[in-house]
């Protein structure tokens, strides 16, 4: 007896939370990068004891900068990237429109490998590639998604807003709190930032949000202690 055919169609759906996950994924790395490198210019300076303008100007020109560097090096990695999809896409292309057989047979034996009998793993690549062959082979065969390829515009600007929210952190609890306990307060208010930041990351690969938070927020803590150190040796010598 043939075995049952269910029609299989390729889970566009999953393919598209996968993607938000990512994005929203790169978005908290940003602001922790925010966070973490604009402190560390902040208590750097401030190790140098110099004005509070002197480092209002310092903080400001850290997340301007490390935004635009975040954006355009965003940018160029998702357009190189996108480059090397597209240019795979059209290889494909050109090789379903040589052999459209061997083509099928490939896609056969993709089917077959995640577990589905041959005789119907030939019945599903029939279906997939009479529905639309070049899909189906870049999923399956290359692991790309030809209709969700990332727009490296979106990506550039995603990480400039991110890096500036994480930055904008630091910033802003030094320049409200008291002058005499600026620095503590900004400490605080990275520690509790980075604490969100590394608990939302491990939330999202499903790994320990305790122990995430804790290393995100002993990286931060390290990096602001060598920086102010730096700063107040540099500060001392001049």
């Amino acid at each position: 007896m043939a075995p049952t055919f269910v029609p299989i169609e390729l889970d566009s759906q999953s393919a598209s939370i996968a993607s938000r996950l990512n994005w929203l994924r790169a978005g908290v790395l940003g602001a922790n990068d925010g966070i973490v490198s604009t402190a560390g210019m902040i208590f750097g300076v401030a190790g140098a004891a110099v004005s509070d303008r002197t480092i209002l100007i310092a903080g400001v020109a850290a997340v301007s900068a490390g935004a635009l560097s975040m954006a355009v090096g965003e940018y160029v990695s998702v357009s190189s990237q996108k480059d090397s999809e597209k240019a795979e896409i059209e290889t494909e292309r050109r090789q379903l429109a040589a052999d459209p057989e061997y083509g099928l047979k490939q896609l056969t034996g993709l089917v077959t490998a995640q577990g589905i009998d041959p005789e119907l793993a030939r019945q599903v690549a029939v279906q997939l590639t009479a529905k639309d062959a070049l899909t189906a082979h870049a999923r399956l065969e290359l692991g790309i998604d030809p209709d969700a390829l990332t727009n490296p515009w979106h990506a550039g600007l995603s990480s400039m807003i991110a890096f500036t929210l994480g930055g904008l952190v630091p910033l802003i609890a030094f320049f409200v709190s008291p002058h005499s306990i600026e620095v503590t307060v900004t400490a605080f208010a990275v520690v509790v930032a980075l604490a969100a930041t590394g608990s939302v990351s491990a939330s999202l690969g499903r790994a320990s949000m305790v122990r995430a938070a804790l290393r995100t927020v002993a990286g931060g803590l390290l990096a602001m202690g060598i920086s102010y150190a730096i700063g107040a040796t540099i500060g001392v010598r001049l």
